[in-house]
């Protein structure tokens, strides 16, 4: 009887430890601003989808939160006199989440395969460079470019170049988009294409003590309000971007920390320059005055950004500074006049994204042109429309005018900031240059800047590049945002990177 009670107690004792666990699962969800268009960070033409990715990718380098150079996945790298030839030394004791070996062979494999045009990976442009890659010894690889690239450390570390098992790229081909395997602090769980994606702690992981979380779900939520009441009420523990104007609202709730971070994303509306009217410089022109600055970030991120002083950032490498173009709707209509359009005309503005700011900034662009006798029918695009009818159609077939989208150079160099936007080559569906400009002086400038390893000459061509590209204005210059976020005080070492990727490695949940 003692013997049976005895057992009966500790029944009763295991039922309760299984009801009530000893310590909760670490799982975070994080809030993200749109659906991510591919897993495979070489495919991928949004920083968002690279910034999941890293959650179970990692590349050779990388970055800090002040976008300095770091070594990840390598040790160290020599360059050759040339400038041609990269050796780099690997880290070792490094697995994938299948089990195998990372090493310089996994490395020839991956980049073998980012380099091959054939291959027609969405990121090849970063990788273009590259002659052959060679395995010196399984920690040591050499990397040989086919003319000198001085941004070539830099594009390693764009969030891009991902190393992925060659197993699972063996067996999984084209379809590794749906099932990564890398040597990140998580490993792919699931994705659900309309609603999350999974990612949960590799046990095996190579730094030790991370990770802290167990488990990671990205789910994106188009809608600014949504994302912000997910924080409230605690559905969600992270959310980027904060819609601007809840900023206040926000940061009174004392279990939320709101934070705001310097960028390096840079707002634009693009013209396409092959196309009547904005084949006419004093139209591209026209639009820079036509627009009030000032008053679109008030309007649209509640103050959060600077009104644009150059094509590039002014924290990216080498960028040069200029006075923003100023408010003057006389001189717009003026240059209007002068162009042969005294009454304006009609056009189209698509926008890359569709969330409740690019509405804003939609909606404010159409009433300011209005104003200077332009009008403009707006779309709002999802990811899907964006890569169907923008990034994959060349200038023949292309229905882009004015598109308006942003850019976050996730090299940190200038090189990555205005080659892949401005140079003849970059039109889609190559690469981004939606405004389809060419001017064969800032190709020049932007080709010679790689060839030299001479900061200062580099600094000078990258300025005369730019003093051409704000003359010729392409673009209608916009603004630099600010990064705003918030998140749970019980989330820890989580953050938005200036390129508005995500850092995670020490996050940790109370």
């Amino acid at each position: 009887m003692t013997q049976k009670r005895s057992v009966l107690a500790v029944a009763v004792l295991l039922a309760a430890v299984g009801s009530s666990p000893a310590w909760a699962a670490k799982d975070a969800v994080i809030a993200v601003a749109s659906n991510f268009t591919s897993l495979d960070p070489y495919d991928a033409n949004d920083t968002l989808s690279q910034a999941v990715a890293k959650s179970f990718y990692q590349g050779l380098f990388g970055f800090d939160k002040d976008m300095k150079l770091v070594n990840v996945l390598a040790d160290g790298y020599q360059v050759s006199d040339d400038g041609l030839s990269y050796t780099i030394k690997l880290h070792p004791g490094v697995k994938f989440h299948d089990g195998s070996d990372f090493n310089a062979e996994a490395v020839k494999v991956n980049l073998d395969r980012a380099s091959n045009p054939d291959s027609h990976l969405k990121r090849y442009n970063l990788f273009k460079m590259i002659d052959k890659t060679e395995v010196v010894d399984p920690l040591t690889v050499k990397i040989v470019l086919k003319t000198p690239f001085s941004a070539f450390i830099n594009n390693l570390a764009h969030p891009a170049a991902a190393m992925i098992s060659p197993a699972a790229l063996k067996q999984y081909g084209k379809q590794i988009g749906f099932h990564p395997v890398g040597t990140g602090p998580y490993q792919f769980e699931t994705w659900n294409q309309t609603d999350f994606v999974k990612v949960k702690k590799f046990a095996g992981y190579w730094k030790a003590g991370q990770p802290k979380l167990d488990s990671i779900t990205w789910r994106p939520v188009v809608d600014n309000n949504t994302r912000a009441a997910m924080l409230q009420t605690g559905e969600a523990d992270f959310a980027f971007p904060i819609p601007y104007e809840q900023a206040k609202v926000l940061e009174k709730n004392a279990k939320l920390n709101l934070v705001v971070a310097p960028s390096i994303q840079q707002r634009y509306i693009s013209m396409n320059v092959t196309q009547k009217p904005f084949d006419n410089p004093k139209v591209r022109q026209a639009l820079n005055y036509a627009i009030n600055k000032e008053a679109l970030i008030k309007v649209a991120f509640a103050g959060y950004a600077a009104p644009a002083q150059g094509p590039l950032p002014p924290t990216i490498d080498f960028a040069a500074r200029y006075q923003p173009w100023p408010y003057d709707p006389a001189k717009a209509r003026e240059l209007l006049k002068e162009a042969g359009y005294p009454n304006g005309f009609s056009t189209t503005l698509w926008s890359s994204h569709n969330h409740s700011t690019a509405q804003k900034v939609l909606q404010f662009t159409q009433q300011q042109l209005a104003q200077v006798g332009v009008k403009v029918k707006v779309t709002a695009m999802d990811a899907g429309q964006r890569a169907a009818q923008v990034e994959s159609v060349g200038v023949k077939d292309t229905g882009v005018r004015m598109f308006y989208t942003g850019w976050s150079a996730s090299t940190g160099e200038a090189d990555w900031a205005l080659s892949p936007l401005f140079a003849s080559q970059a039109a889609p569906p190559k690469q981004f240059n939606t405004a389809f400009y060419s001017n064969p002086q800032v190709d020049k400038d932007l080709s010679d800047a790689l060839a030299t390893t001479d900061r200062s000459k580099k600094q000078a061509l990258y300025k005369d590049a730019q003093d051409h590209i704000w003359a010729d204005a392409p673009w209608i210059f916009l603004a630099t945002e600010r990064l705003l976020s918030a998140g749970s005080k019980q989330l820890s070492g989580f953050y938005v990177m200036p390129d508005t990727s995500f850092s995670f490695d020490d996050a940790d949940l109370k």
